[in-house]
């Protein structure tokens, strides 16, 4: 079955297996509030639909996701990550799923492009892949609980260097320090997560969900925590003037000069 919450999602729902797919190729599938909307609701159905035992997101072969598309975020600032947004909403959603999430990324992934995957269970990445966390270089602090899943996974010193320089990391880096189970050519990542999520759905899925629980339930409240933290945090400075410049460097298409922030 595949339906379309949003132009730009794609889902599609087979043999257990609901696939939602970034596609607003042209806009480097950054994604707008009406994207996050369509997928806080897929996932909510994912979550109550017995026959969906998995869920897996994609992208195209040259791009997984941009990340926020700032046009779209500059129209409508949420007030902060706190406050009741599609985006909070699709957060939620994908942190708290129950069920196995896997995602195949080939190019870039940028901002939430990645700090999506932490909350994924299986990741496979396209040899093209390219991670970036550019907060910082817009003046503003991570999200999505990456301030304390980076360090857990990679170390302090690795996530500073990812978090703080904000600049990429590529596919074989991200095999090394665990953010990705499997690096493959592009043309071969989407097909690879599909059977890997094939394998899931054939399995009991009351064993899955409760082994899933009991892997994070450690950390759940935590990562509830540090996105609240987060969020009270990006919503200040997104008032800040180190935003506003990065801001305004954005729309008039310069550098940011941040001497004097």
């Amino acid at each position: 079955m595949t339906d379309t919450l949003s132009q730009d999602i794609l889902v599609h729902t087979e043999d257990g297996v609901c696939t939602l797919t970034f596609n607003r190729v042209a806009k480097k599938n950054s994604i707008t509030q009406a994207m996050y909307g369509a997928m806080a609701e897929a996932l909510a159905a994912a979550r109550q639909d017995a026959a969906v035992r998995v869920v897996v997101f994609q992208g195209d072969l040259a791009i997984f996701s941009a990340g926020n598309d700032l046009g779209d975020f500059l129209n409508a600032p949420p007030r902060s990550l706190g406050e009741e947004t599609p985006t909070l909403r699709f957060m939620g959603e994908l942190a708290d799923f129950p069920k196995p999430v896997i995602a195949a990324v080939c190019g870039p992934a940028v901002g939430i492009g990645t700090t999506m995957l932490l909350h994924c269970d299986l990741v496979y990445a396209g040899d093209n892949a390219a991670f970036s966390l550019p907060f910082v270089n817009l003046g503003l602090c991570p999200e999505f609980s990456s301030s304390l899943l980076l360090p857990q996974m990679m170390g302090h010193h690795r996530a500073a260097e990812a978090l703080l320089l904000g600049e990429p990391f590529l596919a074989e880096a991200a095999l090394e320090v665990g953010l990705v189970n499997r690096v493959v050519p592009p043309n071969e990542c989407n097909a690879l997560a599909q059977r890997q999520a094939r394998k899931l759905a054939a399995k009991p899925l009351s064993a899955l969900i409760e082994s899933k629980r009991l892997m994070k339930m450690g950390q759940a409240t935590l990562v509830r925590k540090q996105m609240l933290e987060e969020g009270q945090s990006f919503g200040r400075m997104l008032h800040e003037p180190a935003a506003r410049e990065a801001v305004s460097a954005f729309v008039e298409k310069r550098r940011p000069d941040f001497s004097k922030v």
